[in-house]
């Protein structure tokens, strides 16, 4: 039964959401149905960072992903999403160093066991501004099954994963070059280096050969790193420098014998054809440094200032001591040249500085089989679809040429290592707990990468490693993952190398990338930009509702999406405009229960109509639905709300709602308000608050729309014949009203309106609904036949089906209704030329669906049609001319 209350006149968005979200949960509307009979449908949430706000790609990736579990949940599938957070090691411990030194304290003087105290605070505060964001926003999660990437039950799991790929030899510790980041002091993987074009310069500088002989030149970028060569190399065939292999040279600064060795690392074409050979510095040179069996010489510390092994620089920062070492080889004469250039030099994803190659012992994961089972899976029938396709291309590139995983980070903030080394003799442990003897052990310090956590996501959270565990036997894998495009490297290939690792399935079925939020300008949305736009203020203006319809409005799979005012305007006109149309339909069914709904009697060609294009509606919007095309899928439904039920239909119940017959009336009456009913079904998934506010208002069953049941194709109300009439009549409307318009003739001003058909089930239909005409025209008088003349001062239009013509005689201009009909005739031959240049098209007639070509074809014979009454129209009136 209906609440009774009205709506108010104006739709207030605050006062619609406000409480709302509260009774859902207090309702368990969220949580699983229970029906074990029921299809499983389950999403895991992307963890959000608990590191600060959510901003708009969050709104925008939550928005997707309630509006996908809402429909699903009101289809009757035993829906699941489940919602967790992500303590971003890295990200979050640099956000409390940064507060901490505020107060003039670092972690150091905490202490590992009180900073980690002072995160958790940190972790606690934030974590609880990110669920209030997502109670604003609608999001139907079941916080009874929440998770945090450092909770016990995943912890667990990131042991059981990192000693399995030990014992598997999958995980191994060694000294490599890796990426670090000075400012946060750990290592980073290849995917955190973000690579920026800046200027920088070649440095050559001659290095004299140890006999005297000579001197050979070599370029570097970077000369502060020759503090730590130990050879330089040449390539074996190159001729110039086939008399100086073996020989030595004698480094500057450093006065010390390096050898001149042959690898072919080398590129003879590039620069002198001579390359300096830092193995303690640069990857390439690392791996060259182990063909030759030389020396590796570390001259940074871990904050990336010079250290002992630099000599007079030692204690100066890398790009001050650059300067210096710069200045020292020209006043010895060793520098030869400087040459500027842009080049591209790695950041820090977090840190922003500039990141050091260097070597280092770290803890690394071996790819190469994990990627391989990975690719092997998608020519499998377990492959995961990605949406839009192309990005399983993107997928397996990576994957292609992937490199070890180094997985080890020096924070304290994390998963700590779970290996020990003993105190005495430096033996190594590695197991899901500390050895037996704890105290003569010391466990590893590093903690792995947040991503390593991560990547155990989809299964962790089901309650793995417990594969007994309800969740996990019902929920995984997951049905469908929406993330953005940006992290495809970083998360979604790694979920899929753990899962087929460690459970023999892929973690989803379906990846859903979406793009950017970009401003309004096209610019990425950032801080130093100044450009970016809190998601809550615009709830705060507009309403999460409206906020939900642009960003589901806006998206196209894999595609970026512009925010715009603008559009906030629009979609705010847009539920205003269903709050109006919904206000009129309560009004007019005041009193009526949901048992009074009855369509038994006679419809008018309206109420089929409506009907018909409801099913063709719902079936659209399902389907794209399915294929998560949402902004399709949001014109379907605007276009079916504001243009059919609206425009249209509201309007036309006005002649059976405002007369005498009862019985009609109940009809109109029963189909206005199953309609509305419909409507709200489709859009709640999207705008879920203001949808139940009219819900409650309307003669419904059930306690909410949450679970309410979604529309389905009533094939016993689609009528073929009404749809096409009403198309026919609305041309008629539309028609008389432009013409109307073009010679400032109000509506309340009787015509005459002479209407030549040029079909016989045209003629009937229009003779059959004079009403809706004399309604929406106000003709004086009106005559429906095939026999018409055309008048020759008229104003006419071509329909489907029929001639239209207005005898406005002293208002019409023969020239300008000859221009205008020359406009006409120019848009018709376009639209031939188009349909003609498609049904050509063999990809196309081949490809598409028989009913889509068929359409195609009704549509060429309807424009020919067309062109061919504007045609003799135009040769009439110059004879009248």
């Amino acid at each position: 039964m209906t609440e009774e209350k009205n709506l108010p006149t104006k739709y207030q968005p605050t006062e619609v959401e406000q409480g709302r979200y509260q009774k859902w949960l207090d309702q368990d509307l969220f949580k699983p149905n229970g029906n074990k009979e029921a299809k499983p449908y389950s999403i895991v949430i992307p963890p959000p960072n608990v590191t600060g706000k959510l901003h708009l790609g969050h709104a925008w990736d939550t928005t997707l992903q309630d509006m996908i579990i809402r429909q699903k949940r009101m289809q009757g599938f035993d829906t699941l999403w489940l919602p967790g957070m992500d303590h971003a090691g890295i990200a979050t411990q640099a956000k409390v160093e940064e507060k901490l030194a505020e107060q003039d304290i670092s972690r150091y003087d905490l202490g590992r066991e009180k900073f980690v105290e002072q995160v958790w605070d940190w972790k606690e505060e934030y974590a609880s501004h990110i669920r209030e964001q997502w109670a604003k926003m609608g999001l139907s999660l079941d916080y009874s099954r929440e998770r945090f990437t450092l909770d016990e039950g995943l912890s667990e799991a990131v042991r059981k994963v990192f000693v399995s790929l030990y014992e598997k030899d999958l995980i191994y510790r060694g000294e490599y070059i890796i990426n670090w980041d000075p400012k946060a002091k750990t290592a980073l993987s290849d995917i955190e280096v973000i690579h920026k074009d800046i200027e920088g310069a070649f440095y050559h500088m001659s290095y004299p050969l140890t006999d005297g002989t000579g001197v050979v030149e070599i370029a570097t970028t970077r000369p502060e790193t020759m503090l730590g060569d130990t050879a330089i190399a040449v390539h074996p065939e190159d001729e110039r420098y086939q008399a100086l292999i073996g020989k030595t040279v004698t480094l500057p600064l450093v006065d010390k014998e390096i050898p001149i060795i042959a690898d072919e690392y080398v590129d003879m074409e590039f620069g002198t054809g001579v390359v300096k050979i830092t193995p303690a510095h640069d990857p390439n040179d690392f791996e060259v440094g182990n063909r030759h069996d030389l020396p590796r010489v570390n001259v940074m510390n871990e904050d990336g200032s010079m250290n002992d092994l630099a000599g007079k620089y030692a204690g100066m920062d890398r790009f001050a001591a650059r300067k210096l070492i710069i200045s020292d080889l020209k006043e010895m004469g060793r520098l030869i040249k400087i040459e500027t250039m842009n080049h591209s030099v790695g950041h820090s994803e977090r840190t922003g500085v500039v990141v050091e190659p260097r070597l280092s012992t770290q803890w690394f994961v071996k790819m190469a089989p994990l990627a391989e089972k990975a690719i092997k899976n998608q020519d499998t029938e377990d492959a995961v679809e990605f949406y839009p396709p192309r990005f399983n291309q993107t997928f397996l590139r990576w994957m292609e040429n992937v490199h070890d995983w180094v997985i080890s980070r020096q924070l304290w903030w994390g998963h700590q290592i779970p290996a020990w080394y003993h105190k005495e003799t430096g033996e190594m442990y590695v197991g899901m707990e500390a050895p037996a003897d704890a105290e003569n052990w010391t466990q590893d310090s590093d903690v792995l990468d947040t991503w390593f956590s991560s990547a155990l996501w989809p299964f962790s959270t089901m309650g793995w490693p417990d594969e007994e565990a309800a969740d996990y036997q019902r929920y995984f894998p997951t049905s469908t993952l929406v993330t953005g495009y940006d992290i495809i490297f970083f998360w979604v290939s790694r979920m899929m190398f753990q899962s087929l690792e460690f459970t023999e399935k892929a973690p989803f079925k379906n990846v859903l990338m979406h793009g950017l939020i970009r401003a309004e300008d096209g610019r990425k949305m950032s801080k130093s930009l100044g450009n970016g736009i809190d998601p809550m203020e615009v709830i705060d203006k507009y309403g999460a509702d409206a906020l939900r319809w642009f960003m589901s409005n806006g998206s196209t799979p894999g595609q970026d999406m512009r925010f715009s005012y603008e559009k906030m305007d629009a979609s705010w006109n847009f539920i205003n405009k269903i709050w109006n149309a919904s206000r009129f339909v309560i009004m007019n069914v005041e009193g009526m229960s949901y048992e009074d709904i009855d369509f038994s009697g006679e419809k008018t060609v309206a109420d089929r109509w409506i009907l018909t294009r409801l099913n063709e509606t719902v079936a659209r919007v399902t389907d794209l639905f399915d294929r998560f095309e949402f902004g399709e899928a949001g014109r379907q439904l605007y276009n079916f709300i504001w243009d059919d039920f609206c425009d249209w239909y509201i309007e036309m119940s006005k002649e059976i709602l405002y007369g005498e017959n009862e019985s009609a009336k109940q009809t109109t009456r029963s189909i206005l308000v199953h309609t509305l009913d419909q409507i709200l079904r489709l859009l709640h998934p999207i705008m879920p608050f203001v949808t139940e506010e009219i819900w409650e208002n309307i003669p419904h069953q059930g306690v909410s729309l949450v679970v309410a049941d979604y529309p389905v194709v009533h094939e016993e109300f689609s009528d073929e014949t009404a749809a096409r009439g009403m198309e026919v009549l609305k041309e008629v409307i539309r028609a008389v009203r432009n013409i109307r318009a073009e010679v400032n003739t109000p509506l309340s001003k009787p015509i005459t309106l002479l209407i030549k058909t040029n079909d016989e089930a045209v003629d009937k239909f229009l003779i059959q609904n004079t009403n809706y005409i004399e309604r929406f025209c106000n003709p004086e008088e009106l005559t429906i036949s095939s026999d018409i003349i055309a008048p020759e001062l008229a104003m006419s239009a071509v329909l489907t089906g029929a001639e239209l013509y207005l005898p406005l005689a002293g208002l019409i201009n023969v020239e300008e209704e000859i221009a205008r009909l020359e406009k006409e005739l120019e848009k018709w031959t376009q639209e031939v030329k188009r349909v003609q240049g498609k049904l050509a098209n063999e990809r196309f007639v081949s490809n598409a669906p028989d009913d889509v070509v068929e359409a195609e074809k009704a549509k060429e014979k309807d424009y020919l049609e067309k062109q061919v009454v504007v045609k003799e129209r135009i040769a009439q009136l110059r004879t009248v001319n």
